[in-house]
Order: structure tokens, then sequence, then C-alpha cells
């Protein structure tokens, strides 16, 4: 891999594709092993990311319109369940891929500010042509070589290499000599010693910001993971909710149509024609709502598509085992008090975390903008070897070495910009601290409300559960009585619709019982 990056290198004026990939992998390489280190230290674990699609590693150039077309009308027939909804969702989703770019960028940022702390070399090469016409013509030829080192306490070090060559190329004067090589290495640091030194300084601080900023975005990833999955479940757990309605739906449409049809068999002789028309009228309304079930549970799908990331021409169905085990898994119990849940969101919650340290954020930069207001000191100083003259710039004299120490007071006598900033960042951390404590109400508002939803929710399904109960023994009882004519058909289309309202009742206490818990 190195003599191939080395190769690339030498090649990129020839090989401009060469030399960007080689950039692009770098790249890749370092943000990928930034972000692991950094889930590491967050979580204690880590986790294989990439933000490559089908599409990386091609020539933007050759992708074309017709390509994301063709790709977006693909036909195709899926049958899904829970996990492989997931799954999908996971490789296909438009918008979680765009979460993972976030911090890939976020992390690539901080790439640049730690470079901005890593030895900086540097080598340039200036030439030219100088004269009169009247003195000789003169070239030079001016190299330089060196590296720059900035430091954790605000300062930098650099150190360079020289060349100076020059050439007479007219006749000189007699004992003028027609060259002339002369080489310097030169030492420079400078370091302030009271306005921005070491954390103060706005380079470092910008330094300590873009690491924050990596933690922050790690662990707004992971919550959008969690919150991603809660809202893939209960969408794909509202499918199979409305799916249950269209069932429902239909079976209630057909009770209607053998009320329909019984009724007209006994209309020759004993109902009465306005019985018949009450019941095919009832039959068309069930019809209707039988008809805008399946309408808002086509309309459902195509969200659901969307929320995947898959074709809308596909073909897409659900399956209903995971609602029947879900319902034979009954309420699953969360016993905890408001206090130990809160305690844990404290512990836990990534948003709640970097609520706490966007604070600490606040509080450095009231620190550095205080500093800001202090007199500025800096030490400068520098040494320079040069060459033994005229010609010979390999050989160096010692005793030729020059150096310098100096100091540069700067007086705070107008610090308004300085002073306003100042004030200002005070300003916007008395206003963190409200919106610290903003947050931490907001989730315990939310907390409380999450569990008596909860209980809400548990307290809904049970008593749901026991109107089913009622509602099948009243069609059961109001069909016998409807037979034997003791009803008229009023009380039975009543009990039907109580029934196929307590079924789908019954499986929207569930999901939402669901929901309500995996959002808590």
């Amino acid at each position: 891999p190195i003599a191939a990056r080395s190769f690339c290198a030498g090649l990129a004026l020839l090989l401009p594709g060469c030399s960007a990939r080689l950039y692009e992998q770098a790249a890749d390489r370092q943000v990928y092993g930034l972000i692991q280190g950094y889930e590491q230290h967050v979580f204690g674990r880590t986790n294989a990311f990439t933000v490559a699609t089908a599409f990386s590693g091609r020539d933007p150039a050759t992708v074309l319109p017709a390509e994301i077309l063709g790709d977006r009308t693909a036909t195709n027939h899926r049958v899904i369940n829970l996990e492989e909804a997931l799954e999908l969702a996971i490789a296909n989703s438009r918008e979680y891929q765009s979460q993972k770019e976030q911090l890939y960028l976020t992390a690539l940022t901080l790439t640049g500010a730690q470079h901005e702390f890593s030895p900086q070399f540097f080598a340039n090469t200036t030439g030219r042509i100088t004269g009169s016409p009247d003195g000789p013509d003169i070239g030079t030829l001016n190299s330089q070589v060196g590296v720059s080192q900035l430091l954790r306490t605000g300062g930098r070090l650099s150190v360079a290499l020289a060349n100076d060559l020059l050439r007479y190329f007219t006749s000189l004067p007699a004992g003028r000599s027609r060259d002339s090589a002369v080489s310097l290495i030169s030492v420079n640091l400078s370091q302030p010693l009271l306005r921005g030194f070491g954390r103060n300084d706005p380079r470092v601080e910008a330094l300590t910001q873009a690491e924050r900023n990596v933690v922050y975005a790690v662990r707004s990833f992971s919550q959008y993971q969690r919150q991603f999955a809660v809202d893939v479940v209960s969408a794909y757990f509202g499918l199979l909710r409305q799916k249950d309605a269209v069932r429902n739906n239909y079976a209630n449409y057909l009770r209607r149509v053998d009320a329909t049809e019984y009724l007209e068999a006994r209309s020759v002789d004993r109902a009465s024609r306005s019985q018949v028309d009450d019941a095919r009228s009832a039959e068309l309304t069930a019809r209707i709502t039988y008809v805008n079930s399946v309408a808002a549970y086509l309309t459902a799908i195509s969200a659901f598509k969307l929320r995947l990331g898959l074709p809308q021409t596909e073909d897409l169905y659900v399956e209903d085992a995971d609602l029947r085990d879900l319902a034979g898994t009954g309420l699953l119990a969360v016993e905890i008090s408001r206090n130990a849940a809160f305690a844990l969101a404290v512990e836990g919650h990534m948003d709640i975390l970097n609520a706490i340290d966007r604070f600490e954020d606040s509080q450095r930069r009231v620190r550095l903008t205080r500093d800001a207001l202090r007199p500025g000191l800096l030490l400068t100083s520098s040494m320079v070897l040069e060459s033994e003259p005229p010609t010979d710039y390999t050989n160096f004299d010692l005793d030729q070495l020059r150096y310098s120490a100096g100091l540069s007071l700067d007086l705070p006598l107008d610090r308004l910009r300085e002073r306003n900033t100042y004030r200002a960042s005070l300003v916007s951390f008395e206003s963190q601290i409200r919106s610290l404590g903003q947050t931490l109400d907001s989730f315990r508002a939310q907390i409380d409300e999450g569990l008596r939803s909860l209980e809400q929710e548990r307290l809904n399904y049970l008593s749901r559960q026991d109107a089913l109960e009622v509602a099948n023994r009243r069609v059961e009882n109001n069909t016998l009585l409807f037979e034997a004519g003791r009803v008229p058909i009023r009380d039975l289309r009543e009990a039907q619709d109580n029934l196929v309202q307590a079924q789908n009742d019954l499986t929207f206490s569930l999901v939402t019982y669901l929901r309500v818990r995996l959002d808590l």
C-alpha cells in the first residue's frame, strides 16, 4: 500500500484519478478510525460503519439519470416480516443514509482541526531573471524546505532550510564572481505568555470543540438509530393494524350481504320491503367503509415503502404472524417509578448527555472571551545559521550563528469588541442554563406522560378485550333472535357495528401500547 500510494503521488499530474482515489481512501480510513475510536470511548464498544453505497467508488460522471430512473422503476414482489423490514430500512432508507453521512462529515471536520496541530511540511522554489539595459542580467533560484508545528501551548515552532542561488549572465567587473550560492538554516518560535496561552488559544479551543462535536454526533447517531428502529417497528405494526381493520371491515360487509340476501328471501311473505331496503342501505355503508379502509391501507403501504427506501413500483406485503405473536405476548409490563426512570434517562439518554456537555461548552466560551480582555505578551525567538559565502552552501560556520529573542506587549487599551463578546458570552451562558433546565424538565414530563399513557393503554386494552367478548355475544344472540323474527334488522346491524368497532379498537389499543412502550 505504501508503494502504491507513493507511485500514485508521483504520477498525480499525469494520473489525477489515481491521486483523487488515494485521497478518498485516506480520508475514509482516518474518519472511520476516528468514529470507531469515539464509539469505543463513549459506549465501550464499536460497530462497523461506512457511508459507502452502490454508487460509491464510481466516477460521478458515469452515473446518469437514466440509471437512477431505471432503479426507481424496478419491479419486485416482497413478503416481509418485522426483522426483514428493519434490515431493508437500514440498507435502503435515504434518511438513515443522510444521518450516517452527517456523522461522517463531522468526523471529517475533526481531521482538519487535528491536522492544524500536526507537523506541516512545506517546500517551494522560485526562479527569476532580472536585468536592465545598462546592467548585468541576473538569474536567481530561491528554494525552501521546512516544517512548522502548532503547539498546544498556543505557540508555533518552525524549522526551514533555504537555498539562494545567483548567477550573472553578462560580463562583470574584475573581481566579481559570476555565481553565488548561500544556504540558511532558520529556527523560529513564537509563544503567547498571557492572552491566548494554552487552552485559551482560539486554535486549541477549535480543536477541543471539534473533538466534542464528534462525541455529540456519535451520541446523536446512536439515539437516531434507536428512534429510527422505533419508528419502523411502529409503522410496521401500524400497517398490520390497518390490514386487520380491512379484514374486519370485509367480514362485516359479508355479514351485511348475508343479512340482505336473507331478508330478500323472506320478503316474499314475511319481511317488509322497508326492512330489505334498510339492510341494503347498511350493506352499502359497510361496503364504503371497506373500500375506504383498503384505500387507506394502500396509501400506508406507499408511505412505508418511502420510509424503507424501496421503489414505489415494488409490490410489498407484510406478514400477519408478527401481529398474532404480539397479541399472544400480550402487554409487557414496565415496572419502574417516575424517579428511577428519570435517573436512567439522565445517565444514558444521548440527548440529555449532549445537553449537559453543551452547557460545559458555554462555560468554556466564557473563559475564552474573558481571557481576550487580558494584555497580550508574545515571546519570539529565532536562530539563523548561514553557509560560508560566496558559493559554498554545504558548510556552515557555527561562529556565524545569529540568534534573537524578544517580548512584545499589547496593552488592553481598546477592548470594546472583546468586551461586547465577553458580555454576549455571559448572556449566552445564562441562556444555556435555562436550556439545560428545560431539557431536563421536558424529559421528566415526557417520562411521566409515557408512564401514564402506558397504564392508560393497558387499562384500555383490558376493557376492550371485555368489550370484544360482549360484542361477540351480542352478535350471536341477535343473529338467533333475528332469524327467529324476534328483533328487527336494526338491532342486528348495531350489534355487528359494535363487533367490528371492538375488533378494530382492540388491535389499535395493542399497537398503541407497543408504540408508547417503545417510546418510553
